[in-house]
């Protein structure tokens, strides 16, 4: 880290969303901007053929993080290269933990082979609501028991895989109220939350998983209005209650309503990493120098502390150690 400038520290801590099919635009957020993480969402898959993630991941100077969000059923990336999946919920109900594995192994092969070294999944929400609500199918199951047997098993799958899994949505999307893609939602307490929608973290957390994604979710008792992903007091519930030492991410902070609607993506970056956020995601094609602009500000005039930005960029270049 020491030889590191504060911009270069700064750039570990975004997580950029890429035009799919833009390698000029792709490379500048690399080569340029230094950005130590990068997001192919979307359908178009350009960037996830001919080897050209990989090409990108030589124009860093530190291992990059190149992620996309495949959970199989509705969120999926690769399918129209490497085959369709089912559903956190179908998987479940039709596949044993050791078939799920072996299928999340195969899909991070793939994924290994595009040049991803990051999915962001499994979801880990507890829920029974119906398929085609906002998590809906996307969860394992409305038994916390059930989610943790079967997210774990598709997180063990990737990293098997040599792919990093992503815990998602802390502390807890799957009985919210709304969808935060349209403005801020609200979960039960958190007394109801640790009953349930948190056991699956309990479990999988203790097992040593890397990365935990926070979500735009307003906690009664815990965020006081505020989404989780901005709230310093779920970084603490995250760090303190579940010992977890691995690194925090939000969830979209550019295209999600729950957040866009209030901040801009400058300030929403500076507000999650301040909060707690060891890496700052936005998925839509924007440009990564305004917002180390304004983190760089906040640090000269004390809003980020030095001491958060080093935290964090250690959290981040641990978890880069064993990255391919």
């Amino acid at each position: 880290m020491s030889g590191l400038s504060l911009r270069d520290r700064l750039a570990q801590l975004v997580m950029v969303g890429l035009d799919p099919v833009d390698e000029v635009a792709a490379d500048h957020a690399v080569a340029v901007d230094k950005v130590g993480a990068v997001f192919i969402g979307g359908n178009a898959t350009h960037l996830l053929t001919g080897g050209r993630l990989d090409a990108l991941r030589t124009k860093s100077a530190l291992p990059l993080l190149t992620a996309v969000d495949e959970e199989g059923g509705r969120v999926q990336r690769i399918d129209a290269l490497d085959g369709s999946m089912p559903s956190a919920r179908a998987l479940a109900a039709t596949m044993t933990p050791r078939q799920v594995t072996e299928l999340a192994r195969q899909r991070g092969e793939q994924l290994l082979a595009r040049g991803v070294v990051m999915d962001l999944a499994p979801v880990v929400d507890v829920s029974a609501a119906a398929a085609d609500t906002v998590v809906g199918d996307r969860s394992f199951s409305g038994d916390p028991a059930k989610v943790s047997t079967y997210a774990g098993a598709y997180a063990g799958g990737l990293r098997d895989a040599g792919v990093i899994p992503v815990l998602k949505h802390f502390p807890g999307h799957g009985r919210a109220t709304g969808d935060s893609h349209r403005g801020l939602v609200r979960t039960p307490p958190l007394a109801a939350l640790e009953a349930a929608d948190l056991r699956p973290y309990t479990t999988l957390l203790s097992r040593g998983e890397p990365v935990v994604m926070l979500g735009h979710l307003d906690v009664p008792g815990l965020t006081d209005g505020v989404p989780a992903s901005l709230s310093p007091a779920a970084y603490r519930l995250l760090r303190e209650n579940y010992r977890f030492t691995g690194v925090a991410m939000t969830d979209d902070l550019g295209a999600m309503r729950a957040v866009s609607d209030v901040y801009s993506l400058p300030d929403a970056v500076t507000k999650a990493i301040a909060a707690g956020a060891d890496i700052a995601l936005w998925s839509s094609p924007a440009p990564a120098g305004p917002v180390l602009d304004r983190l760089e500000r906040a640090v000269r005039d004390g809003e980020l502390p030095e001491r958060r930005v080093r935290d964090a960029v250690t959290h981040v270049l641990h978890l880069k150690i064993g990255c391919r």
